[in-house]
């Protein structure tokens, strides 16, 4: 199967963190603006999730920080790893016993945020902040590594 060139691997990169990134940035601010923390707690409270209010504060800072993370390419294997780990913990807490689909209340939406979060923490693009910050320029690993054996 034909290699797509690095461009557009990095320009889907960016674009699934932009959107992923958006999508946790809202679930976060939803939970201090919409909801306020103090009803993000009474709700987890009445679904069971240990320790309510520190439980919104962590979910509405990890979502909304790590969401910006994402977005900017920043610090994205501790945002990527918060991230998974805040929807792993929803996913055991509140929807695994609903089954798999989200239409009911299951596991499924939760369960693609924390692979994609996961995933785009270990490999964010050309386009992200700490490839920049990391001096690897807009070069990729494939590309040095195709220099420096001469191909």
């Amino acid at each position: 199967m034909p290699q797509l060139p690095p461009q557009i691997r990095d320009l889907a990169l960016l674009l699934a963190r932009l959107v992923a990134g958006i999508v946790f940035i809202a679930h976060g601010m939803q939970k201090f603006v919409q909801w306020g923390i103090s009803g993000t707690a009474d709700s987890f409270a009445g679904m069971g999730i240990p320790a309510p209010g520190l439980a919104a504060w962590v979910a509405a800072l990890v979502e909304t920080l790590g969401g910006v993370a994402l977005l900017l390419g920043l610090a994205l294997p501790v945002a990527g790893v918060l991230l998974a780990l805040n929807m792993l913990g929803a996913l055991v807490l509140v929807h695994l016993g609903q089954g798999f689909f989200s239409s009911g209340g299951g596991y499924e939406y939760v369960l693609v945020l924390a692979v994609v979060a996961l995933a785009l923490g270990f490999n964010g693009g050309r386009f992200a902040l700490d490839r920049a910050l990391s001096g690897s320029g807009s070069r990729s690993g494939q590309e040095r590594a195709s220099e420096s054996v001469g191909v």
